[in-house]
């Protein structure tokens, strides 16, 4: 028998201020501003961790890889997902797929916020 199926509503997911993270070469917009709702609390789940992060205007993160693949949902605003090769806008509705080990960064626009959901497996 599994655990109890929970339903929630991300307007009433608590925010948690987030880390300062080394910007990407470039970025002029000072301290990188985010914040994250946990969907799943941490160690709620053996599969996956998955959490909104909400991003200030402009703000992005630094480059970084996981151990698992990693899926973005756009949920607001406009960004910017890139890789060593290539940077793509994303929006609302956008799924984005990043391989495990994978260098990347996301982020927002320069002129807009972005809030997206992300999805990882824990560490193992």
């Amino acid at each position: 028998k599994g655990g109890e199926m929970r339903v929630m509503r991300t307007s009433e997911v608590e925010e948690e201020a987030m880390p300062t993270v080394t910007p990407i070469p470039g970025w002029s917009g000072g301290a990188v501003a985010r914040t994250r709702q946990p969907l799943i609390p941490e160690g709620g789940s053996k599969y996956f961790n998955c959490s909104v992060v909400n991003f200030g205007r402009g703000a992005t993160t630094g480059l970084h890889t996981h151990t698992s693949d990693q899926i973005l949902v756009i949920t607001s605003g406009v960004g910017i997902v890139a890789n060593e090769h290539e940077e793509r806008e994303v929006t609302v509705g956008d799924i984005v797929h990043i391989m495990a080990g994978e260098n990347h960064w996301h982020g927002a626009k320069e002129e807009s916020y972005m809030s997206h959901i992300t999805i990882t497996a824990p560490d193992r």
